[in-house]
C-alpha cells in the first residue's frame, strides 16, 4: 500500500531531441516504485532552466504530489542547470538531503564532489534532483530514500514527531 505519490522528471538536451534512451528516469521511477511510491507521471524536459522550474511548478502546485524528483543536470556542463531551477521554485530549503547524497556518493567516487544537486520544498511537495547517471541517480537515491516517508510524513501532517530517529 502507497501512502505518497512521486513524479520523475529526466532533465537532458540528447534524450529530449530522441538522441539518446533515457535510462536515469525509468531507473528512479522503479526504485520508487519498489519503496513503495505510487509513480503518477514521469517527464522529459531539455536542459532550460525555464521550462525545467516551469515544469516543476506545474507538478508542486497540483497539490497531488508529494515527491519530485529530477534526474540530470547537475553537474558542472554550462547546459546544467536544474540546481538553479530548483532553488528558484522552492519556498524552503532541505539542505541535508543533497549533503547526505554526497556524502554517501563521496564514498564511492571522489566525483561525487562536482555535484551541485539541491532539494527543496514547494508547498506540499519535496522536489529532490538526482545526477543524471542511471549509476550515480542509483547510489544518491539509495542513500536517502529510506529517510524519505519520514520527511513527507511530516511535511504532509501525517507525523509531528521527529525526535525518534528509528528507522
Amino acid at each position: 500500500m502507497s501512502f505518497f505519490s512521486a513524479v520523475v522528471v529526466t532533465v537532458s538536451d540528447r534524450s529530449y531531441r530522441g538522441q539518446r534512451p533515457d535510462e536515469a528516469g525509468p531507473l528512479v521511477a522503479e526504485l520508487l516504485r519498489e519503496a513503495g511510491y505510487t509513480v503518477v507521471r514521469t517527464a522529459l524536459v531539455p536542459d532550460e532552466q525555464s521550462q525545467i522550474a516551469h515544469i516543476l511548478e506545474e507538478i508542486a502546485d497540483s497539490g497531488t504530489v508529494d515527491l519530485l524528483v529530477t534526474t540530470g543536470g547537475t553537474g558542472f556542463s554550462p547546459r546544467d542547470v536544474t540546481p538553479e531551477a530548483t532553488l528558484s521554485v522552492c519556498d524552503r530549503l532541505a539542505p541535508g538531503l543533497p549533503e547526505a547524497m554526497r556524502y554517501a556518493s563521496l564514498q564511492i567516487t571522489p566525483r561525487a564532489m562536482l555535484s551541485r544537486a539541491q532539494a527543496g520544498i514547494r508547498g506540499g511537495t519535496l522536489i529532490v534532483n538526482l545526477p543524471g547517471s542511471p549509476k550515480a541517480a542509483r547510489e544518491n537515491l539509495e542513500a536517502v530514500l529510506p529517510t524519505l516517508s519520514h520527511g513527507l510524513e511530516m511535511l504532509s501532517g501525517r507525523s509531528a514527531d521527529c525526535a525518534d530517529s528509528g528507522s
